[in-house]
């Protein structure tokens, strides 16, 4: 028997976390689905996009903090990439091993091509649902990455 009861509060976000793993898993799988003809994965597909938002080029521990990921799944992904030809390695002149992470050509255009894939289907996604309600659960889930992330920091220090 739990000695502490949860607060209502508690509850509402234990069932929102639950819905989170829900939308996650499914969002996985449209977007598998949605890039699938390029020979991409969601995961391959974020990995292009982290690269493309980036200030300047990143090795892959900067993209995996970047992420919130795993650097060594991150790794593994970026090799894929590279052995496709959508991105390369160039040296990182602030580190002799961890190279820098860049787009090629043809991984720039698998991406953009993704995000000409992408473009009509949340928009089409977004029917009917209001643009301040979407706003306020960005809002939201802002804030809870951050207390999250400071949590794993607390406990990784």
């Amino acid at each position: 028997m739990r000695a502490i009861k949860r607060s209502p509060a508690g509850d509402a976000m234990t069932d929102l976390v639950l819905d989170l793993f829900r939308v996650n898993n499914l969002t996985l799988t449209w977007g598998d689905r949605l890039v699938a003809p390029l020979g991409l994965t969601s995961a391959r597909w974020q990995i292009l996009g982290a690269i493309v938002g980036a200030d300047r080029a990143r090795p892959v521990a900067w993209l995996a903090r970047d992420l919130g990921a795993n650097r060594q799944n991150v790794q593994r992904i970026v090799n894929d990439l590279a052995h496709e030809g959508l991105v390369t390695f160039e040296p990182n002149p602030h580190h002799r091993r961890a190279h820098l992470v860049v787009m090629t050509d043809k991984g720039l255009k698998t991406y953009d091509a993704a995000i000409r894939l992408y473009d009509p289907k949340i928009n089409s996604l977004v029917q009917g649902l209001p643009i301040e309600e979407i706003k306020t659960a960005g809002r939201l889930i802002k804030a809870l990455r951050k207390k999250l992330e400071q949590e794993v920091s607390i406990a990784d220090a």
